[in-house]
């Protein structure tokens, strides 16, 4: 009887549980958590305390015994306890307003490419174990191609790249299947560590994650524009050990990306090669659409343009497009059950 009420008051989750981010869709609103994917825990006596946007301010700034942390690398669980704390975290502020019932959703969730079935099921149990009655697993591209409102189910080429934090997902999706696809550890903090590295080399500055992540995002592009920009890079000097800061311009920034940049076009070019001809025709007359964070470089579609000969197109909302297409999925059953792996409807 107990159990029939939680799932009675539970409500249907559409979740991307992203290296950098982890978003949240509740059916029937929308999406209800958009947070990034950090914890703090205090290690003396394993206390729970920030998730999200309250733990990532913590970043850097924490005496030795509290440990701040991102429990997934590269799309893949990293630490399992953490996570599902994570996830129990999040499913609760969901169902904030019902309190008398601990959250027992059906929950979609992404995870990506080259998973492999251990990865996969460590996804699945996380979910369970954070209070979930049902858990369906789908690759990410799918559920950011659904997300946008590509036809996946027609016989069409449609060629999307998933750029997040930890990985770069490239397919080619007909027919409700993946053609050909590559997942690649080329993404934002790879592009972070790029810019990271390049003060080091350069300017014998030492910076932070943070730091490298906001000039990124301030300065970042892919390729020149007309309008230039300046941004401070604040650091410690390596030479002195003590607080220095410099300007670096967005010219910098552009050549400290460029080998990233240059990675992620080689391979859209290697998924092409060994794409079928049929569907590389469709790719040809419809283009290629970029979702995720990453997607948000500047002049990144430009540059993937140039380097393929192809139309690129960045997603009307490419941070949102994986969680949008889980909650897609939620209100269309037929459609999970073609897309979903067959062995994930765990129930409990």
């Amino acid at each position: 009887m107990i159990a029939a009420l939680a799932k009675f008051f539970s409500k249907d989750l559409g979740v991307d549980l992203g290296t950098a981010n982890t978003l949240i869709y509740t059916k029937g609103k929308g999406i209800a958590i958009n947070e990034p994917s950090f914890v703090a825990v205090n290690t003396r006596n394993g206390r729970l305390l920030a998730v999200g946007h309250e733990a990532k301010a913590m970043l850097g700034k924490t005496p030795p015994h509290v440990l701040v942390t991102r429990p997934l690398n590269r799309g893949i669980i990293s630490d399992f306890e953490v996570t599902e704390k994570m996830l129990r975290y999040f499913f609760e502020k969901v169902h904030r307003e019902n309190t008398a019932f601990m959250p027992r959703p059906r929950v979609v969730i992404g995870v990506p490419l080259d998973v492999t079935e251990v990865e996969r099921k460590a996804v699945g149990d996380a979910v369970l174990a954070a209070g979930a009655r049902e858990v369906h697993i789908i690759e990410e591209p799918m559920a950011a191609a659904i997300g946008v409102g590509l036809p996946i189910s027609e016989p069409i080429g449609n060629m999307i790249i998933d750029i997040g934090g930890g990985t770069t997902e490239i397919a080619v999706i007909s027919l409700n299947g993946v053609v050909t696809a590559k997942s690649i550890p080329i993404a934002g903090d790879e592009m972070n560590r790029n810019i990271m590295q390049y003060a080091r080399d350069v300017f014998n500055l030492l910076l932070g994650e943070r730091v490298a992540e906001e000039i990124k995002i301030d300065a970042g592009s892919a390729m020149p524009s007309d309008e230039t920009s300046e941004v401070a890079m604040r650091g410690r000097d390596l030479l002195s050990g003590l607080p220095r800061e410099i300007l670096v311009n967005d010219e910098q920034v552009r050549e400290a990306l460029a080998r990233s940049v240059k990675a992620i076009i080689e391979h859209i070019k290697s998924i092409l090669e060994i794409t079928p001809p049929e569907l590389v025709a469709d790719i040809y007359r419809r283009g290629i659409i970029l979702a995720g964070g990453g997607a948000l470089l500047k002049n990144l579609d430009k540059a993937i343009a140039e380097g393929t000969g192809l139309t690129v197109r960045i997603a009307d909302e490419p941070l949102t497009a994986v969680v949008k297409g889980t909650g897609i999925l939620l209100e269309d059953r037929r459609l999970l059950k073609d897309v979903a792996f067959p062995a994930t409807d765990i129930m409990r």
